[in-house]
């Protein structure tokens, strides 16, 4: 039985990985894209990563939620909005029933005995802090999702944290009061006596709460992520990891009602215990919807089961000459510098592995980033004072730790005498020769050739 399963899983994932879909139906080709997806994001699952970093976010949370609610609720006062603190975190807390109201009051008496304005230069900086160190540890989690491995600038990110945490419970409630005074207008009350009208009300009613999570998802996928994220796709991610809380809510609170054997073995703890796991679900089903949000953007990451691919030397030193080439061409016919998403396109490889060989290149000072909101890529020396084989040494070299080089191995003459004559070879078959040469060389080819 076991063989036999691993034959089917086997042909399954040379089936969904190894096809061509530009040979396949578009319905086949949709498919297996879907499929794709749903096979990456189970594999990130079962990496465990996503999971680890769901529970850090729960223990995250514990400490900061109180602080971010006495911060809203002080903006929220100046509206005379504050009340309706408690409606909602009850709202969020309803799959947790009759403890959920428990939780719900303690949180808000927690909230109403933090008085901000009592707490000092001192206490209010610490204050601040603590909620910006919670959005922060959120932006690492979804940067994690994102492949992006540089963090917002401090200054960018109390701006922007900030920002967000004053403005967007504001925001929030001007959305549930326009929502609940549409809803209980007198026009909508008049076509509700129509029964067209008022089944197609009842439907709406019913999906509110949907699309409001959406919508709130789609704001987080955009905004958190410290990259462009295009709506269509933090769309998508947000439209299932909506679709996935308000199930996982449905079923948690028939859990929760079943769990009275629970209740009686851990006592007080119970109630703690469930609102973990109900922290831990949402912040899980948060970074799913941001993985499928990336998928969804960034195809060119479906084009292996793996999530992390290991190039040899020789593919490392080829794709740093072939990137070099498109650069310094682009420069020397006057065109437009190229980002690191075109080179991926171009070349028909996943943009991580692009941008590692442009950060490698950076690093030795080959090419150089533009200052634009998108950086795009430059030579960073003259074209005539770029060798290609210093591009080829640019690869080998890489990852070369101060502390951990070829300077610490004990000599071999052996050794050493075979890599000197390997860079001898590596001089004399390219004798010095730049980019600059090696473009006109093959713009002369192919002139001849036409």
């Amino acid at each position: 039985m076991q063989s036999q399963r691993r034959k089917l899983s086997a042909r399954l994932t040379e089936s969904i990985w190894s096809t061509d879909l530009s040979t396949v139906a578009n319905w086949k080709a949709r498919l297996i894209k879907t499929a794709r997806v749903l096979f990456a994001v189970l594999r990130d699952l079962q990496d465990g990563q996503l999971t680890l970093r769901a529970m850090s976010l729960v223990y995250t949370t514990l400490l900061s939620l109180v602080p971010l609610l006495a911060v809203s609720f002080s903006v929220l006062k100046a509206f005379g909005v504050h009340n309706q603190i408690q409606p909602l975190l009850l709202n969020l807390l309803t799959p947790l029933g009759e403890q959920g109201v428990e939780i719900t009051t303690n949180i808000i008496g927690f909230v109403e005995n933090m008085k901000v304005g009592v707490l000092g230069a001192i206490g209010l900086a610490l204050l601040f802090y603590t909620v910006v160190s919670l959005m922060q540890k959120i932006e690492g989690a979804f940067n994690y999702t994102w492949r992006v491995t540089q963090v917002r600038p401090l200054h960018q990110r109390f701006s922007d944290y900030l920002s967000v945490i004053m403005i967007g419970p504001v925001l929030v409630f001007t959305a549930l009061g326009i929502s609940s005074t549409l809803l209980n207008s007198s026009l909508v009350t008049w076509l509700d006596d129509f029964p067209v009208f008022g089944s197609l009300i009842a439907i709406m009613t019913r999906l509110a709460p949907y699309l409001l999570i959406i919508a709130a998802f789609t704001f987080i996928y955009i905004f958190i992520p410290n990259t462009k994220v295009k709506l269509l796709p933090a769309l998508g991610g947000a439209l299932i990891a909506g679709v996935l809380w308000e199930s996982a809510g449905h079923v948690f609170a028939t859990v929760v009602i079943s769990s009275s054997n629970y209740v009686a073995i851990y006592s007080a703890f119970a109630t703690l215990i469930f609102f973990l796991i109900w922290l831990y679900l949402g912040w899980l089903i948060l970074l799913v919807g941001g993985n499928i949000a990336f998928y969804i953007q960034n195809p060119d990451y479906l084009t292996s089961p793996r999530r992390e691919l290991n190039l040899s030397n020789h593919m490392k030193e080829r794709l740093a000459l072939t990137i070099m080439l498109h650069v310094a061409r682009n420069f020397y016919d006057d065109k437009n510098a190229l980002t690191g998403k075109q080179l991926a396109n171009q070349l028909n490889i996943p943009s991580g592995i692009i941008e590692g060989i442009l950060s490698t290149l950076e690093n030795q000072q080959l090419i150089s980033q533009t200052n634009h909101k998108v950086p795009c890529y430059l030579p960073a020396q003259p074209l005539e004072e770029i060798a290609v084989a210093d591009v080829l040494r640019a690869i080998r070299h890489t990852n070369e730790e101060q502390h951990l080089n070829s300077a610490i191995l004990k000599p071999d003459s052996t050794v050493a005498a075979v890599f000197e004559k390997f860079d001898n070879i590596l001089d004399d078959s390219f004798s010095g020769q730049s980019l600059k040469e090696l473009i006109r060389s093959t713009t002369d080819n192919n002139t001849t050739i036409s």
